[in-house]
């Protein structure tokens, strides 16, 4: 996992989520504001995620509920253009995220130069979207296709909103993951964006896990961050960090500073 190192430069990073508003096409989107209107909302998230001091950054398109799990094309054109407007402000290793399509997010990451991508790849779910259905092997194809090699994989194995079809333990898929996958992460998730993630399950993925860097994907707060870290290699933290810990609200930097200032004081006593 040495590659989280050399990504972010420093040991047990924290990566900000950058939560996009509903693009064209979505039941959400705001037909009145635009594009602009989407940018700007992202800029200022960004801003107060770096300002607070996170580590890296992940952009998603979080309100683009309910999700699918094959888009439509303009979902991953527009966060092409939003993340173009994007770029000359980011400061941090960042990654994307179109939810929940796993060939778009490749897609997308190679077109904006994105690090890293956090999807589903594998498995077979009972979903609040449906059945869920993936094809590892023909997404791995793809990012070869599309010279997307560079690009890190983090794969959900504990995946919000959904359950796996079939009575194989956490262990199992983390052991059987690792070994069919090769994936360059695990994330460990709660029931939705901002829910407590297990830790008892997280530990379960993280003793199983060999060498792949264990995340842990939701729920994140100032009060647990240290506990996480503990046993997770890195944290991915999207709701605390907005306003009043609410899902919809902005990102508000003060608490970005708040729970980094906990991890900080973690990582001075490696």
């Amino acid at each position: 996992m040495s590659w989280l190192v050399d990504t972010f430069r420093v040991q047990k990073p924290v990566i900000g989520m950058c939560h996009l508003q509903a693009m064209p096409g979505d039941t959400g989107y705001d037909k009145k504001g635009g594009l602009d209107k989407i940018i700007e909302l992202a800029k200022a998230d960004l801003a107060a995620l770096q300002e607070g001091g996170v580590d890296g950054v992940l952009i998603s398109n979080e309100f683009s509920l309910p999700y699918l799990t094959k888009t439509e094309p303009i979902t991953a054109i527009v966060m092409a253009r939003i993340i173009g407007e994007l770029r000359s402000e980011i400061n941090t290793p960042y990654g994307v995220n179109v939810l929940w399509d796993a060939t778009a997010s490749i897609d997308l990451a190679v077109a904006t130069g994105a690090a890293f991508v956090r999807e589903i790849f594998t498995g077979v779910y009972a979903s609040d979207f449906g059945l869920w259905d993936t094809n590892v092997g023909q997404v791995a194809r793809h990012r070869n296709a599309v010279s997307g090699e560079n690009v890190k994989l983090l794969y959900n194995v504990v995946p919000e909103a959904a359950s796996y079809v079939g009575s194989r333990s956490v262990e199992e898929i983390t052991k059987s993951t690792v070994f069919n996958c090769q994936p360059d992460g695990l994330c460990v998730s709660g029931l939705t964006a901002g829910a407590a993630t297990d830790s008892s399950v997280l530990a379960k993925v993280k003793e199983n896990a060999g060498n792949t860097a264990v995340f842990v994907n939701t729920g994140v707060t100032d009060k647990t961050v240290v506990e996480l870290l503990s046993i997770a290699d890195a944290a991915i933290v999207g709701t605390y960090f907005k306003r009043d810990g609410i899902f919809e609200n902005a990102t508000d930097s003060k608490r970005v500073e708040k729970l980094m200032t906990e991890v900080r004081q973690m990582r001075s006593g490696f």
